[in-house]
């Protein structure tokens, strides 16, 4: 995962292995990466727990695959806290894995504005499958 700001802050970009020649036009850089960090192997199963609002507050709904539009499956807008137990996540503004993306590893995220994102919603999100060292 490259990050344009450093410890792991500001956009993120998930590479997988292969060469990039280009990154800063691939995905309209203007300056270099800044952090990064491996995502570890994971094999096993996978799951999340979404809620409608902070806190886990709401409506929840237990994930175990990928989701391309909350709004088709679930009938929500967006998500407001999420508990991931197994695996790791990718996280997307947008339905259909578009627009910036966030990365999810294990843990509890209660709201997302402690986390340096106070106004984002979550519309997709995809199982992190294919992690190499």
């Amino acid at each position: 995962m490259m990050y344009d700001q450093p410890n792991y802050m500001g956009m993120q970009y998930f590479m997988r292995r292969g060469e990039y020649p280009d990154y800063m036009g691939m995905w309209g850089w203007n300056n270099w990466i800044r952090s990064c960090r491996f995502i570890p192997m994971y094999r096993g199963n996978y799951r999340m727990r979404i809620y409608e609002r902070e806190n886990f507050g709401g409506q929840m709904y237990e994930m175990m695959d990928d989701c391309d539009s909350m709004m088709d499956r679930y009938r929500w807008n967006h998500c407001m806290s999420c508990h991931v137990m197994d695996g790791h996540w990718l996280m997307y503004e947008h339905a259909n894995y578009r627009g910036r993306m966030w990365y999810f590893p294990p843990g509890e995220y209660r709201y997302w504005r402690n986390m340096g994102y106070p106004n984002m919603r979550f519309m997709s999100m995809r199982r992190i499958m294919d992690s190499w060292y």
